[in-house]
């Protein structure tokens, strides 16, 4: 998993230990170096994460890009991506939707109300890893 946003990494990783969500958290701290995680992936060996939470209001590169860059992969295209954003503007969710995202989820005020959030992530792990094998 990519968790795009340092502020809220912390948040994300207690949301899915909350959920016994077990797997790696990659997190990535602005959208240029997502950017150029993902290009590197394309000439690695490594398979691209199972799952990408992506903010639109990342440092450098907007998620928007991110996004795009993703979708663009080969290894990447297919993958699950939760777009965990502030915003709640239908433009942003119709160009996250737009962009391929699979999910878009405005962050939650209050952190019971976060820590619910591990539930949403497992389930799409779940079924991302059940398309593949």
């Amino acid at each position: 998993m990519i968790e795009d946003n340092l502020a809220d990494a912390g948040l994300v990783r207690e949301a899915l230990e909350e959920h016994g969500v077990q797997g790696e958290l990659l997190v990535i701290s602005d959208g240029d170096w997502a950017i150029r995680f993902i290009r590197a992936l394309e000439t690695q060996p490594r398979e691209c994460p199972d799952l990408v939470i992506v903010d639109l209001n990342l440092p450098k590169r907007p998620g928007r890009e991110v996004l795009e860059v993703m979708r663009q992969s080969e290894k990447c295209r297919d993958v699950s991506v939760v777009v965990l954003s502030s915003s709640d503007a239908p433009q942003d969710q119709a160009d996250a939707f737009r962009l391929g995202a699979t999910k878009y989820i405005r962050k939650p005020l209050r952190l019971d109300e976060f820590l619910k959030l591990g539930a949403t992530f497992r389930e799409i792990l779940e079924s991302a890893r059940n398309k593949r094998n």
